[in-house]
């Protein structure tokens, strides 16, 4: 087996982390943003008021900085699979490469056609067909996520492949299958629902501002209105695809979701721990009690994972060390069998080199009873297997208890609003103002849960981190993190810069 610079595979883990979450920053605003500045222009439609063309056209503009910043992190982020992770690329590069080029050559020019008549086409066109125009960029900007999050849904579940032991790659057998994977439908439903919300309190909060100050106040109203709306009909689908993610992740993932609810012993009539402390220094298979306190909601787990109260759900000691009661087989006897996959590819090949006809037949048939393990035969240790627990336990609950409080404060914002007193709760419209720095805590949190929680694999079950990167050293990934964080740095201050002065400008109406 390839010896691995473990410090090479953690330092690029921690650049694509960090692009990641630099990109997330922009990607949820601008899936949402788009949608609300097409509500907007579309009541500016219906109703022909010159107000409403102020409050799109000044939603638009913050729009267009964020979309503009987002493309930039987002192209970055697509180079690092050819240049920290090349074997991840040549092992699945024809599956994770497609809906990848699909979103380039479709929905990004999708939005790219539209996106200059939405911004230069006001009083260049009709009425109309901007409208057309701005649906079209809302739509294809959450085309793209649909491909992207195809991309990384086959990643949680990869499906619709076959390993060919010739080239040691994996290669597509469904394109329907990889499109259609119920992991990826439930990750972009879940993303999509998350970046309305977030988008809905971005609204809630430069709105707050300005009803506290004083300034704008007809358009912060009328804006709070229709983002409120759509954020209390966002938060309702959150909570739905968030049930539905829950369960696809018990089906596909069961170590991720033992990981996020801090799951080590199996049960029946399993409960959820709404909160709780972990024991920081729990091992698997200890004895330790897991949590040093906690709050249950019994039988709820059991419920999410297999729509049934009664029903089993493993924890992180069944999926490691087995349960044979439950018919759950531990990663030691997967290791070996994963070994025995390897052993069995590399005589196949060498038997190929050797024009070693009914030898390479033998290893090949040897090789398939064990390919589905080939992953495994990368870890020497059952517990190289279990992802790190405090991180995505912790940021699953950050990411549950804010979004259970969004939907009551889009409750309180319509009420105080259609009361038309909304100006005078001081108290409502401070927590407005912090609202989307809060949904921003929130939505990264989410992606943490996603990505951290699937650790130790690149690809799940198939192909671990350590197994998916280039032949670099640990140094060479360590300047480009650097100069990545400087970067990435730089253009969120050029963002929060630029949108400052923009907010500070406020609409049309208001100079």
């Amino acid at each position: 087996m390839i010896e691995v610079d473990l410090s090479m595979v953690n330092w690029a883990r921690a650049q694509f982390a960090l692009t990641a979450m630099y990109h997330w920053i922009f990607v949820p605003l601008t899936l949402g943003l788009s949608f609300l500045c097409a509500f907007y222009e579309s009541i500016y439609v219906r109703t022909g008021k010159e107000e409403w063309k102020n409050i799109t056209k000044f939603w638009m503009t913050l729009f267009g900085i964020n979309f503009a910043i987002g493309v930039a992190t987002g192209i970055i982020l697509e180079f690092e699979f050819g240049t920290n992770w090349s074997n991840y690329s040549w092992m699945v590069g024809d599956i994770f490469g497609a809906p990848l080029a699909i979103e380039g050559i479709f929905a990004f020019f999708l939005e790219a056609t539209f996106f200059a008549v939405m911004f230069f086409g006001w009083n260049r066109v009709s009425k109309k067909f901007h409208l057309f125009s701005t649906w079209m960029v809302a739509i294809g900007s959450n085309l793209s996520a649909v491909w992207i999050l195809v991309a990384n849904g086959w990643m949680q579940n990869p499906v619709g492949m076959a390993f060919n032991p010739e080239t040691a790659r994996f290669e597509m057998q469904s394109f329907f299958e990889v499109v259609f994977n119920p992991v990826a439908i439930s990750k972009f439903t879940h993303a999509s629902s998350s970046g309305f919300l977030l988008a809905s309190l971005f609204v809630l909060s430069v709105s707050s501002w300005y009803l506290l100050r004083g300034k704008h106040v007809q358009m912060a109203k009328k804006s709070i209105v229709v983002a409120s709306v759509f954020g209390l009909l966002s938060s309702g689908y959150v909570v739905l695809t968030g049930d539905e993610s829950g369960y696809e992740v018990a089906q596909k993932q069961p170590m991720k979701l033992a990981a996020i609810e801090g799951f080590y012993k199996g049960q029946i009539n399993a409960p959820i721990v709404a909160a709780g402390i972990l024991t920081p220094d729990k091992k698997p298979g200890d004895g330790q009690d897991p949590f040093i306190v906690k709050v249950e909601i019994p039988y709820a787990l059991s419920l999410l994972a297999n729509r049934s109260l009664n029903s089993f759900v493993p924890g992180i000691n069944d999926l490691t060390y087995g349960n044979q009661a439950q018919g759950i087989e531990g990663v030691d006897a997967k290791i070996l069998k994963g070994k025995k996959a390897l052993s069995d590819l590399a005589r196949y090949k060498k038997a190929q080199k050797a024009k070693d006809g009914p030898g390479a037949e033998q290893a090949l048939t040897d090789f398939k009873k064990n390919q589905a393990y080939l992953g495994y035969g990368h870890f020497d240790i059952p517990e190289q297997a279990i992802p790190p627990v405090a991180i995505p336990y912790y940021a699953f609950h950050i990411m549950v208890s804010l979004g259970s409080l969004f939907p009551l404060l889009f409750l309180l914002f319509l009420f105080y609003g259609f009361k038309d007193s909304l100006v005078r709760q001081k108290w409502l419209l401070g927590l407005g103002l912090i609202s989307g720095f809060l949904g921003f805590i929130a939505s990264q949190a989410g992606w943490v849960v996603a990505e951290v929680g699937r650790q130790p694999w690149a690809i799940n079950g198939l192909l671990p981190v350590q197994a998916a990167t280039s032949n670099l050293t640990a140094k060479n990934v360590q300047v480009t993190f650097f100069l990545f964080l400087v970067l990435f740095t730089a253009l969120l201050a050029a963002e929060v810069t630029i949108m400052a002065k923009q907010i500070s400008k406020g609409p049309e109406e208001g100079r």
